[in-house]
């Protein structure tokens, strides 16, 4: 396989390589900061797909929360140092990857686009950046291994109500040469999102995010061995938007559209879905299933509790994610960044710590990188380099992302992410002002 792009592209080529194409009337695929990014994303994406992405739980008060964060620290430069030789790759389960960025897992792509999930994958595989494959994704994970070569990958997996089903599809992540379980754990059940239920809309309940079960034989024993039998039930009271939606279920579903149109199983499968998705009554002891099936690495997503954390090591996990799920599930919560600090600390260095939730900037990386986070993981960015350009869109929001963390390292006079710490931040002025004083306190 030819060597990951993000292998040879320093910020400075990067930047090169824009203005470039500037001179010559090729502007970016996609714009180049977040802000413009969004209001491209909203302009071009339909109405379903960016409430979907974009939204969060309730007032959205956490997915403000997971910015300001970010606001709450600021860099500190230091100049007149080499930094003409820089190296942004870490090392995470024995893999080197050229840059501290992970494609984080997000659910039912298809809506933002059809091939998504493969589009996403191959823009990985080219740049060497890890891809987590959703547990809801619209392609299978078989379909995205195809197109990585040896590129890494890891897996992401909702606990679903069936053992037997969790346990085919970790089986069918290694097979897929996954090399870590992610296991999601702030979505045992789906939080309240205003902006979805306000249209009324659910993806999976269209057959939308379903690619990791339809294509699973155990959920297909599932579906075959319902009680009552496929539903022939209409979904909705509504004729044409019943019929609307049996079309979506039945394009979706693997196999011909025709056939699904005339079958039972799809509905059926959207039913079943919903029914198993996943497991309100997960809890540690539960975890202890993952080692006998896999010897995989196994990380936490979703631990923000310092207390959390240290069950984590002491329960022998390998990695954690700091996360909000985007903001996504919890109205109110602390934001990701915020609680970083405070987890790196009680795992104490004994396993490496990542961490996602309003990353939007190299900039933003620097900061999780200073705070002790080996890593990061993208979401809604590369979901809209997806939906404004396909596979390229993307690789653009990446190499973006990856060229402005390494100019914002050498800038701040460093040359490798472990040069990081906390001496490369300091608190916001605004921060500090609202400290209360010695005498108050």
């Amino acid at each position: 396989m030819a060597k990951p792009l993000l292998s040879n592209m320093s910020g400075r080529i990067r930047q090169g390589l824009i203005y470039a194409d500037g001179v010559v009337g090729r502007p970016p695929a996609v714009p180049t900061d977040w802000p413009s990014l969004d209001r491209a994303a909203r302009h071009k994406l339909s109405r379903r797909a960016y409430a979907y992405v974009a939204g969060g739980a309730g007032l959205e008060g956490t997915v403000r929360a997971d910015r300001a964060a970010f606001d709450r620290w600021e860099l500190s430069p230091r100049v007149l140092r080499d930094v003409s030789v820089r190296d942004s790759g870490v090392e995470i389960f024995g893999r080197r990857i050229p840059s501290p960025i992970l494609l984080a897992p997000v659910g039912a792509l298809g809506l933002v686009r059809r091939g998504a999930d493969v589009e996403v994958a191959t823009a990985a595989a080219a740049l060497g950046v890890p891809y987590i494959f959703s547990n809801q994704a619209s392609q299978s994970m078989e379909d995205c291994a195809a197109v990585m070569g040896d590129a890494p990958r890891w897996f992401q997996l909702y606990w679903s109500t069936s053992d037997e089903l969790v346990a085919s599809l970790v089986k069918r992540a290694a097979v897929a040469k996954c090399e870590a379980i992610v296991v999601t754990l702030d979505t045992t059940m789906l939080g309240w999102r205003p902006r979805d239920l306000n249209l009324g809309h659910l993806p999976f309940a269209f057959g939308e995010g379903l690619a990791q079960y339809t294509s699973d034989p155990v959920f297909a024993s599932i579906v075959a061995s319902r009680p009552d039998g496929p539903t022939t039930r209409p979904m909705l009271r509504d004729l044409p938007a019943a019929l609307r939606a049996l079309g979506a279920i039945s394009h979706r579903h693997p196999g011909r559209f025709l056939d699904n149109l005339r079958s039972s199983v799809p509905r059926a499968s959207v039913q079943t879905f919903l029914e198993v998705y996943s497991r309100p009554s997960l809890t540690w002891e539960n975890l202890a299933l993952l080692r006998e099936l896999t010897s995989l690495p196994v990380v936490l997503k979703g631990v923000l509790h310092p207390d959390d954390a240290r069950r984590a090591v002491d329960e022998g996990i390998d990695g954690l994610i700091v996360s909000t799920h985007g903001g996504r599930q919890v109205d109110g919560a602390r934001g990701s960044l915020d609680c970083l600090p405070d987890v790196v600390a009680a795992v104490d260095g004994r396993i490496p710590v990542l961490m996602d939730s309003g990353v939007r900037s190299g900039a933003d990386i620097a900061k999780a990188i200073a705070l002790g986070a080996r890593a990061v993981c993208v979401g809604r960015p590369y979901v809209y380099g997806l939906g404004l350009a396909g596979a390229r869109g993307v690789s653009e929001v990446v190499q973006n992302l990856a060229a402005e963390f390494d100019l914002t390292m050498g800038l701040c006079g460093l040359t490798a992410p472990a040069q990081f710490g906390r001496h490369s931040l300091v608190e916001a002025r605004r921060q500090r002002d609202r400290r209360p004083s010695r005498r108050t306190r």
